[in-house]
């Protein structure tokens, strides 16, 4: 049996365990490593603080805490929630302890509410077989991580991804990652989360490229983000401040956040996502976030940065499935008239949307908010980027579910990871995935983190240029946000 690796860190030992040693798929985890100290007491609703130094070898065979508190059972991804108070740790994942190899360092989704870096489909053995190592990042979820709070500092999320990046730059070298060939990737809130550090100009000396899978950008304004942050003290009987937020449970928190961002459930609380965006997330505070994304990018920050993302064709299209029974029988075009005001973007968005609204009321309206929320963003970021000549590179993912019936959000993650054998990937990919689109898609990845180029021309040398990923016709295409371009 292989002796546990153990790895000095700047804050002490830590003792991982080898997978399949012996074998060309051998690698080691080192789980749970925390890279701030618990926040709790009075550094809840802090800025991250350096964890205490340790001696002994801190046993890093199991994942550690989680900012989520519950499990879902119904969630597309398995997500477990760990208990503990040592929330804010990274899980690294390496193939070669000795070498100095590129590395990818993956933010986990869930809306900014959810999610778990421990989840099993983040598990970093795939892309160790293929040369880099894999770090997975938690961070503060929900109000914790992004409510306003007078006296505390704003975007305590954001906070967490910066200092993780900071351990990740002093500590990477120890297992064989590459401090200079950082890659940071994300899918969802993860995806969002990337672009937002891509528009930082504070972060930019933690990365070197960006992988933005179905990314959703939150830029809540303060106003917004200080009305729900009242919202929720007044539905909990505190004093709008540090102290009164203190004064409340996790737990309180966590059931009193959705009815303060939205009271309405449902279609409801959909239509409020369309119209006031994400509930909790990253907010533009001026300071840490000086301005929305897309503007901090056609500034040219992080032009320097190679970029690749794109989007699933339907990521939402299952929302609106559930609200079916009175959706087909309402005309496409009155469904949209409460986002789409404007006859002309109406009529304009409708026309290119034609075949999907051929197929009724659920389809055109979950193709709506899928491009809304997360698709439009795809031509926005990389015009944006032409402006300031960045190198960037499109894709969609086509490939239907045969258990959802769409190309639907998280299916693509399994295959970006190469993990279709993970748990839980039959349930929204079927019984057979096909292995040769996973080959594709993680071989696209790692060239990319390799080399700074997936494979195919980018957008920034033929506008509109992607790579279709499942789909039925070519495998590059020029128009393939075409449909999106009357909301861009």
């Amino acid at each position: 049996m292989a002796e546990s690796p153990i790895v000095t860190t700047a804050s002490g030992p830590v003792r991982g365990v080898w997978r399949d040693h012996g074998t060309p798929a051998a690698s080691a985890a080192f789980l749970g490593i925390p890279f701030a100290k618990p926040p709790t007491g009075d550094l809840r609703f802090a800025a991250p603080v350096p964890p205490d130094p340790w001696t002994d070898p801190l046993d890093a065979t199991q994942y550690g805490a989680t900012p989520l508190r519950i499990t879902g059972v119904d969630n597309l991804i398995p997500e477990p929630a760990i208990p503990g108070t040592s929330t804010l740790n990274v899980n690294v994942f390496t193939p070669d302890l000795d070498g100095a190899l590129p590395v990818l360092v993956w933010i986990h989704g869930g809306g900014y509410t959810e999610g778990s870096p421990a989840s099993p489909w983040y598990d970093g053995a795939r892309f160790n077989r293929d040369g880099v190592v894999t770090v997975s990042i938690s961070y503060r979820i929900g109000f914790d991580g992004f409510g306003h709070i007078e006296g505390a500092p704003a975007n305590r999320g954001v906070r967490d991804w910066i200092t993780a990046l900071e351990w990740v730059q002093q500590n990477i070298a120890s297992f064989g990652g590459d401090p200079s060939r950082v890659t940071i990737g994300g899918q969802s809130a993860g995806g969002g989360a990337v672009l937002t550090l891509l528009g930082m100009p504070q972060a930019q000396h933690l990365f070197h490229q960006a992988l933005s899978f179905s990314g959703a950008v939150a830029d809540v304004p303060l106003e917004t983000a200080r009305r729900r942050a009242e919202r929720l003290a007044e539905l909990g009987g505190v004093t709008p401040d540090i102290t009164g937020y203190r004064s409340l449970t996790e737990r309180r928190i966590r059931q009193l956040q959705p009815q303060a961002a939205t009271p309405r459930k449902g279609i409801g609380m959909v239509l409020d996502l369309l119209t006031d965006g994400l509930p909790w997330g990253p907010t533009v505070d001026g300071e840490l976030i000086e301005r929305p994304t897309i503007d901090a990018l056609a500034t040219g920050v992080g032009a320097d940065k190679p970029l690749l993302l794109g989007a699933t064709d339907d990521e939402f299209t299952m929302v609106a499935e559930r609200e079916g029974r009175w959706l087909r029988w309402i005309p496409a075009g009155i469904l949209l008239l409460p986002f789409l005001r404007g006859r002309a973007i109406r009529r304009a968005y409708l026309a290119s949307n034609d075949a999907q609204r051929q197929r009724g009321g659920v389809a055109m309206v979950g193709r709506f908010i899928s491009d809304h929320v997360f698709r439009v963003l795809v031509p926005r970021v990389a015009e944006a980027r032409t402006k300031a000549d960045a190198a960037t590179w499109t894709y969609r993912f086509s490939w239907v579910s045969p258990t959802k019936g769409w190309a639907c959000h998280c299916l693509d993650v399994p295959f970006w990871f190469d993990g279709l054998d993970r748990e839980k990937v039959a349930s929204l990919a079927g019984e057979n995935p096909p292995q040769k689109l996973a080959g594709e898609m993680h071989g696209a990845a790692v060239r990319f983190i390799m080399d700074g180029d997936p494979g195919w021309p980018a957008w920034s040398t033929a506008p509109g240029i992607s790579r279709i990923f499942g789909g039925t016709g070519p495998a590059l295409t020029e128009d393939a946000y075409d449909s999106v371009l009357a909301l861009a």
